[in-house]
């Protein structure tokens, strides 16, 4: 009996390879067998991946005024042209210069470069080091706030080693990965760790939230650099660390390859700004209490909360109180994890969403386009004296919101950014502010806000709405 069992043992191991080589199966993973698996070695991986990966090098510029006051001339006398009246030799202006220290990696032969928008935010000279020594001055082809990406263009005679991108969307917590970039500015530097968490949502480094969290060791001057996996493919561009202390504590940030390579796509395509495509529905998060009430048996999806007339949303049959499970088959646990989906499907054709309404699920084909710009924005930069002075406002479109990632609908007038140091910023006006009312005029254009701004007063009151709650003030004339 026991030679029977024998033969068909070493008979159905026999036919195992047969079996897999008419159906292949996916790579397994699996724990190391043996000391000499153990002894195995990232070189090659980093001697592939090394070169792809360059410094980035930002700096701010400003020139001083060249015209010389009479202490300035008093001071040169005693302290010459370099002393503490800040002016260089025959009274030619001092640049003061902010600078910035970063990563990078080479997506395209042709000199395209990925990094973070905040390693080049307010720069306006870019440099770029090479893996062997090599610099080049850098154009910013791109920048997205909205992520924090921004690709760079150098033009080099040659031997530039671009990095294949890889599938983000194969990860799984447990993964190998290594870390390249130039942290602390101490040249490159490797690290390796493994996939900690994916999808991680309540980061607050960007508007799409959906990140790789790694243990590789992050710290600063490692954002933009690569996440990379053993294929040697670039799975995310790494981003942010969660610190106390300014390094790392074995939690990192990356964002995905796929998001990283649809920027970059626009990039290539000679677009100047990334357009995503715009659902028109307000959406909030599926509780505990809402999952129970609609049959999941786990909070899970996205809940629609209203929607805009003539919006896609609207045209696909969304009503408000569905659930949206899924885009494209893709489960979304959050609005953050539902945009990022939806961003990723771009501006034409249509993508499907699973939808529970009531206890049934259905499928709807959703269109794919960009926010509309229905009105012109007529962009105001407020000069005069007012609550105001250093904001600039536009008029409110779907394309504005869409933006600047509100709850703006109707013809109001929304603050887009604001001057640091300024009199807006000093009483507490923020961007994606919308302006309801001056000293008891209803604001609906930029016209209406330059006209109020401009009238002399002793008093001003200021009515915003922000995040949905209206707040009034009263500042001084």
């Amino acid at each position: 009996m026991r030679h029977r069992l024998r033969l068909l043992l070493l008979a159905a191991l026999a036919l195992g390879p047969l079996a897999a080589s008419a159906d292949p199966a996916p790579p397994t993973r699996a724990l190391p067998e043996s000391r000499g698996q153990v002894q195995l070695s990232f070189a090659p991986l980093v001697r592939r991946a090394a070169p792809s990966v360059v410094n980035v090098y930002g700096a701010h510029v400003e020139k001083r005024a060249g015209n010389r006051s009479a202490m300035d001339e008093f001071l040169r006398r005693f302290f010459g042209d370099a002393g503490p009246g800040g002016m260089g030799s025959g009274g030619r202006p001092q640049e003061r210069a902010q600078r910035s220290l970063g990563s990078g990696v080479i997506v395209d032969e042709s000199g395209l470069i990925v990094t973070n928008n905040h390693v080049i935010e307010n720069m306006n000279e870019v440099r770029v080091a090479l893996n062997d020594r090599r610099e080049f001055e850098a154009q910013i082809v791109l920048r997205d706030p909205r992520t924090d990406l921004a690709v760079l263009r150098i033009k080099a005679p040659g031997g530039l080693v671009a990095m294949e991108f890889g599938d983000s969307e194969a990860l799984q917590v447990g993964d190998f990965v290594i870390a390249i970039g130039n942290p602390f500015g101490v040249g490159q530097t490797v690290t390796q760790g493994i996939i900690s968490a994916l999808a991680r949502t309540q980061v607050g480094s960007a508007d799409y939230q959906f990140f790789i969290q790694t243990d590789a060791a992050i710290n600063p001057g490692n954002s933009g650099g690569a996440l990379v996996d053993l294929n040697g493919g670039l799975v995310g561009i790494n981003t942010a660390i969660f610190s106390q202390s300014g390094g790392s504590h074995g939690i990192g940030f990356a964002i995905p390859a796929s998001m990283v390579r649809a920027v970059v796509e626009t990039a290539k395509g000679g677009g100047r700004v990334v357009r995503r495509p715009w659902l028109g529905a307000r959406l909030q998060n599926v509780t505990p209490d809402i999952a129970e009430s609609v049959g999941l048996d786990h909070p899970t999806g996205v809940l629609v909360a209203g929607m805009v007339a003539k919006s896609p949303a609207e045209e696909a049959g969304l009503k408000r109180g569905d659930v949206i499970l899924t885009v494209d088959g893709q489960p979304v646990d959050d609005p953050e994890a539902f945009g990022y989906r939806f961003a990723l499907k771009g501006i034409t054709g249509q993508t499907k969403f699973t939808v529970l309404r009531g206890s049934t699920r259905t499928t709807l084909p959703v269109r794919l386009i960009p926010a509309p710009e229905t009105r012109p924005r007529d962009v105001l930069k407020v000069k005069t004296r007012s609550p105001f002075l250093g904001a600039t406002a536009v008029n409110a479109s779907p394309a504005v919101a869409e933006e600047l990632q509100i709850d703006a609908s109707g013809d109001v007038v929304v603050i887009s950014e604001v001057d640091g140091g300024s009199i807006a910023n000093r009483v507490g006006l923020q961007k994606g502010d919308v302006i309801v009312a001056v000293n008891g005029v209803p604001v609906s254009t930029t016209r209406d806000l330059d006209r109020a701004t401009r009238a002399a007063v002793p008093a001003w009151e200021v009515t915003i709405n922000r995040n949905g709650q209206q707040l009034t003030s009263v500042f001084g004339g």
